[in-house]
């Protein structure tokens, strides 16, 4: 699967932004997806993961009723909406698909896209 991230921007602090994630290749229900992001000169991090069905969704106890994960399968997308977004939201977001079970660990995602940059001024 070829996944592309999009959606990303300078912001203030305190909007909201959108990130879409648009597969194309195998079945896109198939694939546990999640997002991650990664800041300059720190590790890749979980975000937010969502489960095939769109059912059941995750998040990191830094976004925690700030984010939400959705997907639209039948548009082979999926989103994260981000609220209130803080400076320390900024870095590059990336999507991740999962042929297995994802969880928060990036080892356990399979496909990658390419990363949209999110920066959040003061």
């Amino acid at each position: 699967v070829q996944l592309q991230a999009s959606g990303g921007g300078l912001v203030q602090a305190g909007v909201s932004l959108r990130l879409s994630c648009a597969a194309s290749g195998r079945t896109f229900s198939s694939y546990f997806m999640g997002w991650f992001r990664q800041a300059p000169g720190k590790e890749r991090e979980f975000v937010a993961a969502i489960s095939r069905s769109g059912g059941s969704t995750y998040y990191a106890d830094s976004v925690k009723g700030r984010f939400t994960a959705s997907r639209d399968n039948a548009k082979n997308t999926v989103y994260l909406q981000m609220n209130s977004l803080k400076p320390e939201d900024s870095a590059v977001y990336y999507c991740a698909a999962a042929t297995g079970w994802g969880s928060q660990k990036v080892s356990d995602y399979d496909y990658w896209g390419q990363g949209t940059l999110v920066t959040v001024s003061s």
